[in-house]
C-alpha cells in the first residue's frame, strides 16, 4: 500500500476565500511497509473536478517534500475553486495512485476590489449609547439557474449572518478579534444551497463585541470604535455565464433586534416577545441605513480557523445549595454558552448567572469574576416550548445559577456549548497514574477556554486579553496538543502589526488603548517574557510544523524586537530598565506583591539573550548570511555582560531564587563550573522547599525540562507527583478541570485566593505539558529538521509510573511512543513514525547487546539505520514504521 492523503492548503481542508497569492499545499503518505521516502511528486490543478481543463501540472518533481510546497508558478485569479491532486514515487520506484481530489478557492485578493459600502444602522434610532443590536436586511431577486453564489463579509463589531430566516455557517464571533484599526478580517460562505428562485431575503445581526463593547477591567467601552457597522458583497454566477453583485449600500434597512443587550462580559438580555419575522418585506419598524466611512484598505481574508461550537456537555446535578439557590453542575469548567429550553407565560423572564466554583459551604460564588456580570435573561415570547442560546458573547463556567424558571425545570432541558477556534486535536498523553491524566485533561481544557480566536489569559473576568507572556509560555504545549499554525499565524501579524515603531512590544495583542495599559511603571509595554513572544511564538511554530514563510514574515519583527531592548539603558548588553512583570505570581514574593523574587533585571536579561539566540536561529534557518555573524557576536556579548553582573568569579549565580537557576540553565547561559553549580542549587533549593516549586510564570515553564536534561529526571517525577500545596496535582485534588492562575486558588481549608485575580482557568502553568509529551513520553522536533521531518524520541521513565505513552499527529502524519515497564526487569517501548519522515531513538538504559524489535535481534531489522551505544543508553535511527523494542533494563 503506497497512496496520498489528507491533501492541506494553508493547513486547512478544501478552504474557501483565501487570499494568499501563493498558495502552499501539503499531503501525507501511507504505506504499510518500513522505511518509506517520498523521492519525487507531481501536482495537477484543474479547473474541474475530473481534471479535463488543467490550469498547471508540475510534471515530475524530484524531491521529499512534502509539506509546503509554494504554487509559485499558479497565476490565481480571484473567486475561483482550483482543484488539485497529487501522486508520488517513493525509493522503490512505486508510484501511488492519484490522490482523492482536494479544493482550495480563492477570496477577493485585493481590498482594492471591494464594490460594497460601510452600512450602519441609523444614529437618530441607535444613538451611540444604545445597547440594543441592529439587525439589517435587504431583498433581492433570483432569476435562473444559479451556479454558484459566494458572500464576502466582515463587520465592525460582529456580525450573525442570515439568508432567508436560516444562519449561513456555524462560525461564531465572525469576523474575529484582530488589531482592528490595521487588519480586519472578511469571511468567505458558500450560499449557493440558500438561495431560492424569485425573492430573496438577506441580512444580519451585529453585535457589539471587542470592537464597541466592554474590554479590560477599568470599565472601558469602545476600545476600537462607537459604531458597529456592516461590509458585504453576495456574489451570484449563473449557469449561462452572466453573474450580480448584491452589496451592502444605503438602500439597506435596518431595525431593533430582541436582542436588548449583547456584552463579551456581561452577557446577554433577550426579549422573545420582540422577535419578528425579518424575511416579511415590510416597512414597520424599519429604518434606512446610514453609510459611514472606514478604511477597506485594512481587509485580509480570514487566517485563523473559525470559532465553532466544538462539543456538547450536559450538566452533571441539579444543586439545591445552603443559600436556596437552584445551580446547575456542568461537571467541568468549560468556555461558550448554555442552549436551554423553557416554556412559561408572555413576559416571564428566566435568568442565567455563570460562575467557575462555589465556595466552601457549597454556594454559588462569582466575586472572582469581578465586573463581568455573566449573566443571561431571557423574556418569555409565551405559550409553546422556546429554546434558547445568546448570539455575541460566551462565558466561562462549571455553575449556573438559575432564576425564574418553574420547579420542573430538568437537567435534560439545558446543554453546555463548548466553543472555541476549531484547531485540529493532534495530541494524546495517558499514562499509568490517574491523577496526571486528569492533569493532562485539565491543560486541554485550558487551552480550550482560552483558544477563542486569540490565546487570552482567561475566559471569565473582566479581562480575556491576548497576553504575550501566558501565550510564548504555553505555544509549545499548545502546539503538541492542537493544529495551532493558523491560529498563532493571524495573532503573529496582530502583534508584529501592533510593534511599537521602536520594535516594542504590547503586552497584550490585540492591543488595546494606551490608556487603558498605563500606569505599570516606565513603560506601557515591552515586559521582559511577555515582549519576548515576539521570537518564541514564531520560532516554536516553525520548530513544530517547518512553517519558514511564517518564520520570515515575523523576522523582521523578531529583529526589531532585539534592537529594542539594546536600545534600552546605557548598556545595550544589559536589559536593566523599564517595567517588568518578573516572575510573576512566584511564592517567593514579598507580602502584598504579585511578582516574584527573581531580579526583574536578571530575567530581563535573560531573555533578552534567550530572544537574539532564536533570532540567530531564525537568520541561519532562512540563510540570511549578512545577520547571522551580527547575531552571533551579540549574543556572545549580552552573555558576557550576564556574567559580569550576575555571576561571581566562582561561577555562583548571584540571585539565589529556582527561577534564576533555571532561566540561565534553559537558555544556555552558563557552561562548566558555574553551569554545575547553577545545576547544584537548583535542586538545594527545590530539597530546602521540601521538594516543592517556588516558581511563578516565568520559571515553572521550564522548570521540569530543565531538570530531566541536567540528570534529574527523578527529582522532576517527584515534582510531578506532589499532591500538596504547591503542585500541579493539588489542583487535581481540590477538584480543578483546567488550569488555575494560583497553585492556591482554592486553599487547603476551602477559603480562596483573593478575588481581585483568582482565574480557575488560566492555562501559563499548563506549560508542564511540553515535558509530559518531550521527557515522559519523549516526542520532540528536531531544528534543523523542523516539522517533525526527523522526530527526536526520548522517553525518561521515571519513579511513579508504571507506563506512559504518547501520540501527535505532525504535518507528516501520526507518532506514536509509549514504554512499559513487564515483569523481570524488561522495558518495551512502542515507536511509530510516519511514512516520510525519520526517527531518532533514544533507548533509556538498553545495551546494544540483547536489544530486540518484534522478536529479532535490532540490529538485523529493516528500517533500522543505525544503533549506537551512548550515555545512559542506545541511539537507533529508524525509518517510517511501527516498531516494538524490548531490552532488560
Amino acid at each position: 500500500m503506497f497512496a496520498i492523503i489528507k491533501l492541506r492548503c494553508e493547513y486547512k481542508e478544501n478552504p474557501i476565500g483565501i487570499d494568499v497569492n501563493v498558495p502552499r499545499i501539503s499531503w501525507q503518505l501511507l504505506s504499510n511497509e518500513r522505511d518509506c521516502v517520498q523521492t519525487a511528486y507531481q501536482i495537477q490543478i484543474s479547473k474541474d473536478t475530473l481534471f479535463h481543463t488543467l490550469l498547471w501540472d508540475s510534471t515530475r518533481i524530484e524531491s521529499s517534500q512534502s509539506i509546503h510546497i509554494e504554487l509559485d508558478e499558479l497565476q490565481l485569479v480571484a473567486k475561483q475553486r482550483y482543484h488539485y491532486r497529487i501522486k508520488a514515487w517513493d525509493s522503490k520506484g512505486t508510484c501511488s495512485d492519484w490522490s482523492e481530489p482536494a479544493f482550495f478557492e480563492t477570496g477577493l485578493l485585493d481590498a482594492n476590489l471591494w464594490q460594497a459600502d460601510w452600512i450602519s444602522a441609523p444614529i437618530a434610532q441607535f444613538p451611540q449609547d444604545s445597547e440594543i443590536c441592529p439587525q439589517l436586511r435587504t431583498f433581492f431577486e433570483v432569476t435562473g439557474q444559479i451556479s454558484s453564489a459566494r458572500v464576502y463579509v466582515t463587520a465592525l463589531g460582529l456580525y450573525e449572518l442570515q439568508l432567508n430566516g436560516i444562519r449561513v455557517s456555524g462560525h461564531y464571533f465572525t469576523p474575529g478579534w484582530t488589531s482592528y484599526g490595521k487588519r480586519l478580517q472578511y469571511q468567505t460562505y458558500d450560499v449557493t444551497d440558500l438561495l431560492e428562485e424569485g425573492t430573496n431575503a438577506l441580512g444580519a445581526l451585529l453585535g457589539n463585541g471587542w470592537y464597541k463593547g466592554y474590554l479590560g477591567w477599568q470599565n472601558h467601552k469602545e476600545m476600537y470604535g462607537s459604531r458597529t457597522a456592516l461590509l458585504l458583497e453576495l456574489h451570484i454566477s449563473y449557469q449561462d455565464g452572466s453573474e450580480v453583485s448584491i452589496v451592502s449600500n444605503p438602500d439597506w434597512q435596518a431595525a431593533e433586534s430582541a436582542i436588548r443587550m449583547s456584552d463579551i462580559y456581561m452577557g446577554e438580555t433577550y426579549d422573545a416577545r420582540l422577535e419578528k419575522d425579518w424575511t416579511y418585506p415590510s416597512d414597520d419598524g424599519w429604518y434606512q441605513v446610514e453609510k459611514i466611512n472606514h478604511s477597506k484598505a485594512i481587509i485580509v481574508a480570514q487566517e485563523n480557523v473559525p470559532v465553532t461550537k466544538v462539543e456538547k456537555l450536559k450538566p452533571v446535578a441539579l444543586l439545591i445549595t445552603p443559600q436556596g439557590d437552584r445551580v446547575l453542575d456542568m461537571g467541568q469548567n468549560m468556555v461558550g454558552w448554555l442552549n436551554f429550553n423553557v416554556q412559561g407565560e408572555s413576559g416571564q423572564t428566566v435568568q442565567l448567572e455563570h460562575a467557575e466554583v462555589l465556595d466552601k459551604e457549597g454556594n454559588f460564588y462569582r466575586e472572582n469574576i469581578r465586573r463581568a456580570k455573566q449573566q443571561i435573561r431571557y423574556t418569555l415570547k409565551g405559550g409553546e416550548p422556546e429554546t434558547y442560546e445568546p448570539h455575541f458573547t460566551f462565558q466561562g463556567f462549571q455553575y449556573v445559577k438559575l432564576t425564574g424558571f418553574s420547579a420542573t425545570a430538568r437537567l435534560e432541558d439545558f446543554t453546555g456549548i463548548v466553543l472555541h477556534s476549531n484547531m485540529e486535536p493532534t495530541g494524546n498523553f495517558e499514562c499509568s497514574d490517574s491523577f496526571v491524566n486528569q492533569l493532562h485533561h485539565n491543560i486541554l481544557w485550558g487551552q480550550k477556554g482560552n483558544f477563542l480566536d486569540v490565546p487570552t489569559d482567561c475566559p471569565q473576568r473582566d479581562e480575556r486579553l491576548g497576553w504575550t507572556g501566558d501565550a510564548q509560555m504555553f505555544v509549545r504545549t499548545a502546539s503538541y496538543l492542537m493544529n495551532t499554525a493558523p491560529f498563532f499565524t493571524k495573532w503573529l501579524r496582530d502583534l508584529k502589526a501592533d510593534q511599537t515603531v521602536e520594535g516594542g512590544i504590547p503586552f497584550y495583542i490585540p492591543n488595546l488603548k494606551e490608556s487603558f495599559s498605563s500606569g505599570w511603571g516606565e513603560t506601557s509595554h515591552s515586559s521582559a517574557a511577555w515582549g519576548d513572544a515576539a521570537a518564541i511564538c514564531p520560532w516554536t511554530i516553525y520548530e513544530m510544523y517547518g512553517d519558514k514563510r511564517l518564520l520570515e514574515e515575523q523576522y523582521d519583527s523578531m529583529k526589531n524586537w532585539v534592537s529594542y531592548i539594546y536600545g534600552q539603558g546605557s548598556n545595550p548588553y544589559l536589559w536593566n530598565t523599564g517595567f517588568h512583570f518578573g516572575d510573576w505570581l512566584a511564592l517567593d514574593s514579598k507580602p502584598d506583591s504579585y511578582i516574584g523574587a527573581t531580579d526583574r533585571d536578571y530575567i530581563a536579561t535573560a531573555f533578552y539573550a534567550y530572544s537574539v539566540s532564536l533570532t540567530l536561529k531564525a537568520a541561519q534557518a532562512l540563510d540570511r548570511t549578512e545577520d547571522i555573524q551580527y547575531f552571533l557576536d551579540l549574543h556572545e556579548k549580552i552573555v558576557k555582560e550576564f556574567h559580569n553582573e550576575f555571576v561571581t568569579p566562582s561561577g555562583r549565580i548571584s540571585v539565589p531564587t529556582q527561577t534564576a537557576q533555571i532561566l540561565a540553565l534553559r537558555f544556555g547561559l552558563l557552561e562548566g563550573v558555574a553551569k554545575e553549580r547553577a545545576i547544584r542549587k537548583l535542586t538545594d533549593l527545590l530539597a530546602e522547599a521540601g521538594d516543592h516549586l517556588t516558581t511563578g510564570f516565568v520559571g515553572t515553564p521550564y522548570l521540569n525540562p530543565v531538570l530531566s536534561e541536567t540528570g534529574n529526571n527523578e527529582l522532576a517525577y517527584r515534582l510531578l507527583f506532589q499532591k500538596d500545596y504547591p503542585s500541579w496535582l493539588y489542583q487535581v485534588t481540590k477538584g480543578a478541570t483546567t488550569i488555575w492562575e494560583h497553585w492556591d486558588g482554592i486553599k487547603e481549608d476551602g477559603s480562596f485566593w483573593s478575588a481581585d485575580m483568582n482565574s480557575y482557568n488560566h492555562y501559563a502553568y499548563g506549560a508542564i505539558g511540553e515535558w509530559l509529551y518531550r521527557h515522559v513520553a519523549g516526542i520532540g522536533p528536531d531544528e534543523s529538521e523542523p516539522g517533525f521531518k526527523v522526530i527526536h524520541i526520548t522517553p525518561q521513565p521515571g519513579q511513579g509510573l508504571d507506563w506512559a505513552g504518547a501520540s501527535l499527529e505532525t504535518m507528516y502524519g501520526k507518532v506514536n511512543s509509549s514504554w512499559k515497564r513487564l515483569d523481570g526487569g524488561i522495558m518495551e517501548i512502542d515507536v511509530t513514525i510516519p511514512a516520510n519522515a525519520s526517527g531518532v531513538v533514544i533507548l533509556p538504559g538498553a545495551r546494544k547487546q540483547g536489544l530486540i524489535e518484534s522478536g529479532q535481534a535490532a540490529e538485523k531489522v529493516t528500517g533500522i539505520h543505525g544503533i549506537q551505544s551512548v550515555e545512559n543508553g542506545v541511539r537507533v535511527v529508524l525509518g517510517s514504521g511501527v516498531y516494538c523494542f524490548t531490552y532488560s533494563s
